[in-house]
């Protein structure tokens, strides 16, 4: 799929929708775990729910997304609403994510495998990332068809590996399934200082 057929599926989906939803259950059950104010970034972002919360919360919110019909419905409930959100249409493939920016980065029901190292460079030392997609194990037909489109199991905390988790979530089809958190996993991880050792190391790779 090209990045213009890609822009304007997704333009098709956000121009028929009215307000956004609700925000990723990644940030609503670990709201307490974000700091008091910063710099954030909601990848991906779509009508924008994440981003409103975040910015609800004081946080200087970028919100990036492929789609300028979202962004423009964004951008005007960012002016209605006077919250502090930096709304831009971004290809964030070909757009480089600069390092050391962020102190939060959030990104729901969206994966790109290849946004991993950026994203993580993005993050500041102390940085949080609030990471929730779909899983390839299901216990219903909820999320995208194409498995690529999905985590394996166990592949969100090894992706980001790097960070240290301090949330993780992956039910699979354990227990009864009409309960809990299914067909999805989350993660939120923070970006620590790196040790000495590992800087020596990275410098002679």
């Amino acid at each position: 799929m090209t990045d213009q057929m890609t822009q304007d599926r997704w333009d098709a989906r956000y121009r028929d929708k009215g307000l956004p939803g609700a925000p990723a259950t990644v940030l609503l059950e670990n709201i307490h775990l974000l700091p008091r104010h910063g710099v954030a970034l909601d990848l991906a972002c779509g009508l924008g729910a994440n981003t409103l919360l975040l910015a609800e919360r004081g946080f200087e919110t970028h919100a990036w997304d492929i789609s300028p019909v979202a962004i423009e419905k964004l951008r005007a409930i960012a002016v209605e609403s006077k919250l502090p959100i930096i709304a831009a249409v971004k290809d964030v493939m070909h757009a480089p994510i600069p390092p050391a920016q962020f102190d939060v980065i959030v990104v729901s029901h969206y994966l790109e495998r290849a946004l991993t190292q950026p994203l993580i460079h993005a993050l500041k030392v102390g940085g949080l990332l609030f990471y929730q997609t779909f899983t390839r194990t299901t216990v219903s037909e909820e999320g995208p068809e194409k498995p690529e489109w999905r985590l394996a199991d166990g592949e969100l905390l090894s992706m980001f590996a790097p960070l240290r988790p301090i949330v993780y979530r992956e039910e699979g089809r354990a227990g009864d399934v009409a309960q809990g958190f299914r067909n999805k996993a989350l993660l939120v991880a923070v970006k620590e200082m790196p040790r000495r050792g590992d800087c020596l190391q990275a410098g002679q790779d």
